[in-house]
């Protein structure tokens, strides 16, 4: 027995030639530029497909993320070590052009449209999530795991969003080293 009615969304293609010229939109023109015209004129697919599926920035920019393979890394279980790999690994993501372009487009969409204040949130609480599963087993109240994660992190952030430079890599260390000391010190 066939169904009537349309599919419950895209074909696989669809999604993949949209999404991945919706990333290169963002890359090169903002996440403002992610509209149904426009990624129709990136890509020839039809207009109504994708409003029906993506019919906002914000949508288009939610289906990106929730398409970004998780970061995964083994943790060796030395707070400070692996503090300082996710560090490294943060700038990293940061200086490479997809993470930081979805963070600026979701600090710009989320002045305009309540619906990407929780994505920016869920965005950034990803990109801490590597950070507070390396504090998981440390001996910290809650509240000092949430203040070293921020002194860490939040500089790194404000670097490549709002002063637009890379991320102040060395600095991040040295807060890593204000919460675990090298034993050696």
């Amino acid at each position: 027995m066939s169904k009537i009615g349309r599919p419950a969304g895209p074909a696989g293609d669809t999604v993949t030639t949209v999404l991945t010229a919706a990333l290169d939109v963002l890359l090169t023109e903002g996440g403002t530029a992610l509209t149904p015209l426009r990624l129709h004129q990136a890509t020839g697919v039809s207009r109504s497909t994708i409003y029906r599926h993506w019919s906002t920035p914000t949508e288009v920019l939610a289906a990106i993320i929730d398409v970004a393979p998780p970061v995964r890394r083994v943790l060796t279980g030395d707070h400070a070590l692996d503090l300082h790999a996710e560090v490294d690994a943060l700038c990293d993501r940061l200086r490479d052009r997809p993470v930081a372009a979805v963070l600026q487009a979701l600090v710009t969409m989320a002045a305009t449209d309540e619906a990407a204040v929780p994505l920016r949130q869920r965005y950034v609480d990803d990109l801490v999530a590597p950070f507070r599963a390396a504090l998981e087993s440390a001996d910290m109240s809650a509240e000092r795991v949430d203040d070293a994660i921020s002194a860490i992190v939040a500089p790194l952030l404000v670097d490549a969003l709002l002063l637009d430079r890379p991320a102040e890599r060395a600095r991040a260390h040295r807060a890593v080293d204000l919460y675990f000391p090298h034993r050696d010190q």
